[in-house]
This record gives C-alpha cells, sequence and structure tokens, in this order.
C-alpha cells in the first residue's frame, strides 16, 4: 500500500541531521548509488533499493523527477525470490538418483550432498524471477519530517539503514515519547524528566 491507495499504513519519522548543499544533488547522488539492481538473472534471492515514485519498475531519477515542491517523493523496493521447498526436493532427489545410476555408487558424502542442494537452488535462482514489494516515501527536508508507507518491521529496518548510508542522515521513529522530545521549545530539564517516566496501565477490572 502506498500514497495513492485507498487505505495507507505510515510510520512517521524524523530526520537527525542536516543535508549537505545543493539540496538537489545530493540527494539524486544518494538514490542513484543505492538505486535498485535486478537480479532476475543472476543467482542473488534478495535486494534493496530505492525506485521513482511515479514508475517504480524504472530507477530513473533524472530530471529531478522525485520533486514534488516542497516534498520529496520516491520508493523503497525490495525484491526477493521465493523457491519453493518442494521444487528444491525435487530436484535433489533426481540429481542423486542420476549419480547413483552413472557411478554405480549408493553412497554420497555430507559434503557432496550440500554441494548438489547448493547447485540446484543456484540454478533455480537463476530462472525464478523475483517478487518486488514497493513501499513509498514522502520527504519534507524544509521541516526534517519524513513518511514511510509501511508498518511492517522489516521494511522499516531496511528503509532506515538504506536512507543513512545513502545520505548520511538518521531515521528516528516518532511515536509519543520522541515527538515531546523532540518538540520545539522543550527545555532539557524538561527531557531529563522524560525519560524518568514509566509505563502506566490503563485497564481496569471490576471485583465481582
Amino acid at each position: 500500500m502506498g500514497i495513492l491507495s485507498s487505505s495507507a499504513s505510515v510510520v512517521r519519522y524524523r530526520v537527525k541531521g542536516k543535508i549537505k548543499e545543493p539540496l538537489l544533488n545530493t540527494i539524486t547522488q544518494g538514490l542513484n548509488k543505492h538505486r535498485i539492481h535486478e537480479i532476475d538473472n543472476n543467482s542473488e534471492d534478495k535486494t534493496c533499493g530505492w525506485t521513482s515514485f511515479k514508475n517504480p519498475y524504472l530507477a530513473d531519477f533524472s530530471g529531478s523527477s522525485f520533486v514534488f515542491d516542497p516534498y520529496i517523493v520516491f520508493s523503497l523496493r525490495i525484491d526477493k525470490k521465493s523457491i519453493p521447498s518442494k521444487t528444491i526436493q525435487k530436484q535433489y532427489v533426481a540429481e542423486i538418483a542420476r549419480r547413483f545410476a552413472n557411478k554405480d555408487q549408493s553412497y554420497l558424502s555430507r559434503y557432496e550432498k550440500k554441494e548438489i542442494k547448493d547447485q540446484i537452488i543456484a540454478s533455480l535462482g537463476m530462472r525464478i524471477p523475483a517478487t518486488p514489494n514497493i513501499y513509498d516515501v514522502v520527504w519534507l527536508p524544509e521541516n526534517s519530517n519524513l513518511w514511510f508507507f509501511s508498518t511492517l518491521k522489516s521494511a522499516n529496518e531496511e528503509v532506515e539503514s538504506l536512507f543513512l548510508k545513502s545520505f548520511s542522515l538518521s531515521l528516528i521513529r516518532l511515536f509519543p515519547y520522541t515527538q515531546a522530545y523532540y518538540m520545539e521549545g522543550f527545555s532539557d530539564r524538561e527531557k531529563d524528566g522524560l525519560n524518568n517516566l514509566s509505563a502506566s496501565n490503563f485497564s481496569t477490572s471490576q471485583k465481582k
């Protein structure tokens, strides 16, 4: 689900740090440096990178196509290959049977079995296309706010890591505590008070 979906899940972040000027050049370089690369024709089983919001299957950031003034809009794409375990097992059993027939032997070492399975997985990985998952990113640099359109833990971990690599800026997830901590006008004393807060139980039980 993304920006244009009828319903969406969103995590809000604060961008910590100051981006290097000129801003658009720095953002373009970061997006291009860590753009998604295709893995359909190799044995990699996962890849992660930035892609275009307008066309997520073509990672093109030319002409400042990611600028929707004052917002910066692009997407995170995570491609994964999923090979069914039964397909691996089928080819594994067939290959062992073939080797026994050709070599007139009835035993394979543990290393040989592992080698066979690894070769099968690598071969299937070259032929099975990756499944793309796309998550939109909306960034407002002027007030250091960013919205990531997924609440999946794995996707949020990926965007936090890749954003740091791309722009040398940290993403701080906003929830009530962090929102209060970074609220303008909060004194150091008040921030220290936040650190001493403890959780409260708001549930009630009725005695019969």
